[in-house]
């Protein structure tokens, strides 16, 4: 099967977060799962005439087109024309290109929350107008519209994330070529579930802080992010902390909130990234799936039933009393 792959309106981090892949690398898996790819703007060695000659060709089904990769949103300004971002040379734009290529996909795949939902690049007031591929933030129907099935039945795959994890992208290319990905696989996001079903906060480091609500009060503590510093972990899909980046690396490994980057519209959180909104003291974020009476009884007794070792190292930047030992019964 074959990928072509558009850059629109975002900062290429997916790009380089694929690139980032090891173990094997992000071509190698390809290659591995018979992918290649036509084009990619960041790859591939076509330039200038020769990529106005193939997205010609593949538009009039001359050259058949197994998978149109989508990274960044699609500016649709000004004034719904799309001319805020032209593809150079063909006298057209991001927005032309993407409606009259994705009929002759196969497969169409949103890479990164920019791509899915608008992201980053529709935060703020907004100006060039920038969608996601099927969604505006939440809402379904960007520039394809809300009822725009693949020739298999599929919606537009969402990979979501800012940037997205490479293990996601790969993943979900190799379950398309091999005829393995259903609209069921699919939440309500139209993200795969393979990640989706998964939340940050399961394999977190900072879980036994989070059971006795032992909380940081900056960045560079130990303790728990929720209640002070704005990490949604416990409501945010994505199995980060279940594979790590790369093998080693996530936000809250590194002692960062997780901020909900595989969601539409995390970008306007109406607040501080780092800081959490309370209401009479009470996180306004709370576990999704958990009346807010019980996380606050829950919280108080696990608070009480503090070991002094999570408690001080909580607000620590640095492991300030270690595990008691424990002679086994029985022997001197």
């Amino acid at each position: 099967m074959n990928i072509l792959w558009l850059q629109a309106a975002g900062c290429g981090g997916c790009t380089m977060s694929a690139l980032c892949a090891e173990a094997p690398d992000f071509l190698e898996t390809l290659e591995g799962a018979g992918l290649e790819f036509l084009w990619h703007p960041a790859l591939s060695l076509q330039s200038g005439a020769e990529v106005r000659v193939l997205l010609e060709s593949v538009e009039s089904g001359e050259t058949p087109l197994d998978i149109l990769a989508i990274e960044g949103a699609i500016a649709r300004g000004p004034m719904g024309t799309g001319r805020f971002q032209m593809v150079s040379g063909t006298g057209r734009s991001m927005l032309d290109w993407v409606r009259a290529l994705a009929p002759r996909a196969r497969h169409v795949v949103a890479v990164g929350t920019c791509a899915t939902y608008g992201g980053m690049t529709s935060a703020g007031g907004n100006p060039s107008d920038a969608i996601g591929v099927q969604y505006e933030g939440a809402h379904v129907g960007g520039v394809l519209a809300e009822d725009y099935r693949d020739p298999t039945g599929l919606p537009v795959v969402n990979v979501s994330g800012c940037p997205t994890h490479p293990g996601w992208v790969t993943e979900t290319l190799m379950l398309l070529a091999a005829g393995r990905l259903r609209e069921a696989d699919l939440d309500d996001f139209a993200r795969p579930l393979f990640y989706a079903q998964h939340l940050v906060h399961h394999g977190c480091p900072k879980n036994e802080y989070y059971e006795y609500k032992a909380s940081a009060v900056q960045l560079s503590d130990h303790g728990c992010m929720m209640e002070n510093l704005g990490c949604v972990g416990t409501q945010a899909v994505g199995d980060c902390n279940i594979r790590p980046w790369n093998g080693e690396g996530s936000c809250t490994r590194g002692g960062y909130p997780c901020i909900a980057c595989t969601a539409p519209e995390f970008e306007e959180p109406r607040h501080p990234f780092v800081e959490t909104p309370k209401v009479a003291g009470i996180p306004v974020g709370l576990p999704s799936d958990m009346p807010k009476a019980w996380f606050m009884a829950l919280a108080s007794l696990s608070k009480a039933a503090t070991p002094e070792r999570i408690a001080k190292n909580a607000v620590a930047p640095r492991v300030e009393v270690a595990p008691t030992h424990r002679k086994p019964k029985g022997r001197r």
